[in-house]
């Protein structure tokens, strides 16, 4: 295995500005990642070489824009191991991706019939399901999770039986960092043949994703998390089930056939990407998977891991510091709560000192409420992250913690 961090970060511009006269320490990776160069080249590249609509003109410039939105399509391909490249659609981002799949579902949906999810959800894989559950009258089923942030899987298995149509659940917590088992879940719904999607914003980032292997319907995740741009994101679903699943949205480009009293779909994945797309945006998603797909995984995931294994052992000697999340499978997430600070007075006084970090209830209020707190300071690395930022982050954090006693 071979890891250079210091090649990887002279790839990021950003990362080599400075917070009010300080080292710019990015910590907030799970809100948003950022982007090497090789993704902002190939997004002036777009605009200013390319810039034309897909599948609609006759010229070369829509020839080539046509050619590498779909070229990038070709590149999640294969970065996620779909079976096809029907399978792959271009969305907003995971939020998106989800609400598509729960309005197709819905109408399905009736009394009698049971989704479930869990405690850890992101508001996007829980409200969305809670609302397609009071539309169609089916009823939500939230498994627990321990007090560590793992998931019991035991409860998890009994909420699941004939009624079960949906199961939906992270791949890993955006305020635990807790990596669930996904291919052990899958299985269980799949003895009672539910359908199973996969929250994958946190979890495309660390690289391996397979749909195939994990045996799930749909993943979802955004461009903008795996250091793409934002506005872009996948939902990769079985073609067998998209073919036919209801639309989503109207208008051009899903068209087959129109008349003033009728239409038809066209096929994948057309059928499922109406309007002008975000052209730039899967562009620049295809280069930062070809960007990523480039580095050594084994090596990433080494050194992911010695940075959360750093900071929470650092963390062990910080009084009044309470981790929140203590999976031991974990990826490289620290959520934490201060004896007598508030979290939003941490964030300040870290982003004084060049520490940029997520307070607040990650968007998982009722997450916070089984946990029993407002909500938590985040610090969450990426592979562009030095043990020298661990450090500096708990320098920082002393001083806060000194300043706020």
């Amino acid at each position: 295995m071979s890891f250079d961090v210091q090649a990887i970060r002279a790839q990021f511009p950003i990362l080599s500005q400075q917070v009010d006269g300080k080292p710019l320490v990015y910590l907030d990776n799970a809100a948003t990642t950022q982007k090497p160069q090789a993704v902002i080249d190939a997004l002036m590249s777009f605009y200013t070489q390319t810039n034309a609509n897909v599948h609609r003109g006759a010229h070369k410039l829509s020839d080539e824009a046509t050619r590498r939105y779909e070229k990038a399509r070709d590149q999640v391909t294969s970065f996620i191991n779909a079976n096809s490249r029907e399978e792959v659609i271009w969305t907003a981002g995971t939020t998106e991706s989800i609400n598509m799949v729960a309005h197709g579902l819905t109408k399905q949906l009736e009394a009698g019939d049971e989704v479930v999810v869990t405690e850890m959800e992101h508001h996007a894989n829980l409200v969305t399901w809670q609302q397609a559950c009071i539309q169609s009258g089916a009823t939500l089923r939230v498994a627990p999770i321990f007090d560590n942030g793992e998931l019991d899987i035991e409860t998890f298995q009994s909420y699941l039986g004939p009624n079960t149509r949906m199961v939906a659940f992270p791949h890993v917590s955006n305020a635990l960092g807790t990596v669930n088992p996904v291919k052990e879940l899958v299985q269980m719904a799949k003895r009672y043949g539910a359908l199973v999607l996969v929250d994958g914003a946190q979890g495309i980032a660390h690289g391996g994703v397979d749909v195939q292997d994990l045996g799930c319907d749909f993943y979802a995740f955004s461009g903008h998390k795996l250091f793409g741009p934002t506005g872009i994101g996948v939902l990769w679903g079985r073609k067998s089930i998209l073919a036919d699943w209801p639309v989503w949205l109207t208008g051009g480009e899903m068209i087959a056939d129109v008349t003033y009293q009728t239409a038809t779909w066209g096929n994948l994945p057309n059928r499922l990407e109406a309007g002008t797309p975000h052209i730039a945006g899967a562009i620049g998603l295809g280069a930062a998977v070809e960007w990523f797909s480039g580095l050594d995984l084994a090596a990433v995931q080494a050194h992911e891991k010695s940075l959360i294994d750093a900071a929470m052992k650092q963390a062990q000697d910080i009084e009044g510091m309470r981790l929140i999340g203590t999976a031991a499978n974990k990826v490289g997430i620290l959520s934490f709560v201060m004896d007598n600070a508030h979290p939003a007075d941490v964030g300040f006084i870290l982003d004084r000192q060049g520490v940029a970090i997520r307070t607040g209830d990650n968007c998982a209020q009722p997450l916070m409420n089984r946990l029993g707190i407002n909500g938590t300071a985040r610090a969450s690395f990426s592979l562009y992250n030095t043990l020298d930022e661990v450090d500096a982050f708990f320098v920082a954090l002393r001083k806060a913690q000194s300043m706020l006693a």
